[in-house]
């Protein structure tokens, strides 16, 4: 089977279904590049994300996260919480999930609310908003942090969980940038992707959690009730 066999599978023949496929394996190897080559800007991990998210990989990976009954729910309803109010949260414990998230996101100066309004068409769609919009709150929960390895680290964790597209290429990525470019890396980058594949294989379904309704819950009783062990070194 060819790149363009795997693209097309399920779909009916025709010549608009071949030239979207090819478009969506050019932003995928353009971003792939870029990132290669030392460009880790959300703008190129959005192409790449955007491209992906029409692929059959995403829609199995859609589909997988269906098998859990909290998962299918959440896609189902398309669930997405008001807006997050930094300001109401840094008023919560200092040891509660919603105030050391809104410590870390104040202090890195991103914008919490990108996603509100969007709406999804599709269930892979409304999976890739959902991430994006709790990505932040998964640093939270396992500990790895916003670096190039943790954030590897934390793509891991998604794949052992469910087969997450973007997070196959972000660590195939990482592993082929490393090994041309920066060898001497490799063995921490391993053992970051060693970490999260632990943590993800082992803990609750991170996908599941409507975090956003328990803002005030200590971090560490979300932790110890998703059976996550915090990375301490990433």
């Amino acid at each position: 089977m060819t790149l363009m066999d795997a693209f097309n599978a399920g779909l009916p023949f025709n010549s608009k279904n071949q030239q979207h496929s090819h478009f969506q394996i050019v932003m995928i190897l353009k971003s792939f590049i870029a990132m290669l080559v030392g460009d880790q800007s959300l703008k190129t991990v959005g192409e790449m994300s955007d491209a992906l998210v029409e692929t059959p990989a995403f829609n199995l990976a859609a589909r997988q996260l269906q098998r859990n009954p909290a998962c299918a729910k959440l896609i189902r309803d398309r669930y997405i919480p008001a807006n997050y109010d930094l300001d109401k949260l840094l008023t919560y414990p200092q040891d509660s999930l919603g105030y050391i998230y809104a410590s870390a996101i104040k202090g890195s100066g991103f914008d919490p609310n990108l996603h509100i309004g969007m709406s999804a068409a599709s269930d892979a769609k409304y999976v890739e908003l959902r991430l994006s919009q709790t990505h932040d709150i998964w640093h939270v929960i396992t500990g790895f942090d916003t670096s190039p390895i943790g954030e590897i680290g934390l793509q891991a964790v998604h794949l052992a969980q469910f087969p997450y597209p973007l997070a196959t290429m972000l660590v195939a990525n990482s592993l082929m940038s490393s090994t041309l470019l920066y060898p001497e890396g490799l063995p921490a980058l391993l053992g970051a992707i060693s970490q999260g594949w632990q943590t993800g294989e082992t803990a609750g379904a991170l996908f599941a959690q409507k975090w956003e309704e328990a803002w005030d819950k200590p971090l560490v009783q979300w932790q110890a009730e998703l059976n996550i062990q915090p990375i301490r070194c990433h």
